[in-house]
């Protein structure tokens, strides 16, 4: 075998552009390994890590195209990057009718008057100066992007709010409007169950779960993950309340976020006494037990207790949940000792972070403020490890690991040949928005790794949970069937997979 590599600079192309050519190539019989990747510094490590780069890799910019691989001795280099750069031109002439493109927010808005919502995905430098000529423009803004200031955000919620308009985000991963999902989220069930989060797996775990309790959503409106910050004073959170106590079709109102700044949270609770009228069931991803004197607002400790008590104020029953009986793994090594969580979405990541810091003092994460557990370093593993692949750091100049696993794989492979770790948690978002496979992406890892472990006579166990709907294009129950057969173990919710997960190394009866 040997490697090719093709530094071409100030050449751009979108993440998820590339993260498809490297997956078409990767299949070729003559190649190993492909990336063909922006040159983030993310991704330089990540080449590095593959053995695809050398030390000319260093001098690369995030402008920069990097075109590695890993291929069989005889295939030659002009006719690889040849067959990139083809398939990177695409197909222009396949005859298909081409959709209308517009090179401006105000092109568009001309060609269609009645047009109220823009999705905004450019960088961040760009995205705040796209999103006010939208809201400018009448035009209600999900900004999918991330890198904003804090003040251009509060400057766009303010004028967003003047104008009786939403803002969704920056960084806002999640909406579901009049039964359209909008980026992330999934096919549920129509309902009177409205939403407010600044949270987006968090929003998505709770509305597939109402759904698998025969509820449904009327609205689900994302937020961005800074709203409740006080430097943004939760602006699009309260216009958010006032809009589903408005709405119709909504009986109950659920809020899924971190916890706010104390301000704010005091804010929220009295605009809830003084202007809402529908009961509100709040979830903040914290283990600290939150209380109110305030009737008509239930507190949730977990993402599947929210949604538990929505679907039981809106139907007037309580769903039942059963969970697995998991006993523990004997047969681990005695140096097994570690969960190592490998997570695509942030707040069932922080969920199960929490939880599992109850249980054990070594517990360490990406997610948590509390320095004593910050994970010193993101590329190693210490102790209990539950790590957010989907933070910004990972996903600048790349695509969200929920459309491309290769961090995820290239770090399952790692822990697999750690003595330390025992188990693997893996969470799978399904849906719009996502990979068309996750699972049937990682299952050869997954069974690479199990394999790697038993040669050096340990065993891992992966426990998984699909975050989804049999609705989705995807299929949970599909997915879940590749996960089984691969010898995972198959959870029915976040919550249960790190209850499992603690089970199986002793951590709970």
């Amino acid at each position: 075998m040997k490697n090719i590599l093709v530094i071409r600079k100030n050449t751009y192309f979108d993440s998820v552009t590339l993260m498809s050519l490297s997956e078409e190539l990767k299949k070729l019989d003559e190649a190993e390994n492909v990336m063909v990747t922006m040159a983030t510094a993310m991704n330089k490590e990540l080449l590095q890590k593959e053995q695809l780069a050398d030390a000319s890799i260093e001098a690369c910019t995030e402008n920069d195209l990097v075109i590695a691989a890993k291929v069989l001795d005889e295939v030659e280099e002009e006719d690889f990057i040849g067959l990139v750069d083809e398939k990177l031109k695409g197909d222009k002439a396949s005859g298909e009718k081409e959709e209308e493109v517009y090179a401006t927010i105000k092109q568009a808005k001309a060609a269609d008057e009645d047009a109220n919502m823009v999705v905004i995905s450019v960088p961040g430098e760009h995205a705040a100066r796209e999103a006010k000529i939208a809201v400018e423009n009448g035009m209600n803004v999900m900004l999918f992007s991330d890198n904003v200031t804090l003040e251009e955000e509060r400057s766009l919620k303010e004028l967003a709010h003047e104008k009786e308009l939403l803002v969704m985000g920056p960084d806002c991963g999640t909406a579901m409007i009049n039964g359209i999902g909008l980026c992330f989220a999934n096919k549920v069930a129509a309902g009177d169950i409205g939403i407010v989060g600044a949270s987006g797996t968090g929003m998505q775990e709770i509305m597939v779960l109402i759904d698998r309790y025969g509820c449904g959503i009327s609205n689900a409106i994302g937020v961005g993950g800074r709203d409740l910050k006080e430097a943004i004073g939760g602006i699009m959170m309260l216009d958010g309340l006032h809009m589903l106590e408005a709405d119709e079709k909504t009986k109950v109102i659920v809020i899924v976020s971190k916890v706010p700044d104390e301000a704010v949270e005091q804010k929220l609770l009295e605009v809830i006494e003084r202007d809402i009228t529908k009961p509100v069931v709040i979830y903040y991803t914290t283990d600290e037990k939150k209380t109110t004197d305030l009737k008509k607002v239930v507190f949730a400790d977990s993402l599947l207790c929210a949604a538990q008590k929505a679907c039981e104020l809106s139907s007037g029953k309580k769903p039942e949940e059963k969970m697995q009986q998991i006993a523990k793994f004997e047969q681990f090594a005695d140096t097994q000792k570690y969960i190592r969580g490998l997570y695509c979405g942030g707040t069932v990541c922080a969920e199960a972070y929490y939880y599992l810091k109850q249980k054990a003092d070594e517990v360490y994460s990406n997610v948590t403020k509390d320095k004593e557990h910050m994970l010193a370093d993101v590329f190693k593993s210490q102790g209990h490890t539950l790590l957010d692949l989907g933070d910004d750091f990972f996903t600048t100049g790349r695509a969200h690991p929920m459309i491309d696993p290769t961090i995820r794989l290239s770090r399952i492979k790692e822990e697999c040949e750690d003595p330390e770790c025992a188990v693997i948690l893996l969470d799978f978002e399904i849906g719009y928005g996502s990979n068309e496979n996750p699972a049937g992406t990682t299952i050869d890892v997954i069974r690479e790794g199990m394999e790697l472990a038993k040669a050096r006579g340990r065993e891992i166990k992966f426990v998984t949970y699909v975050l989804g709907t049999d609705a989705d294009m995807q299929n949970k129950r599909q997915q879940e069937k590749q996960l089984a057969e691969c010898g995972c173990l198959i959870a029915e919710s976040n919550l249960e997979a790190v209850k499992m997960a603690c089970r199986l190394i002793g951590l709970e009866e």
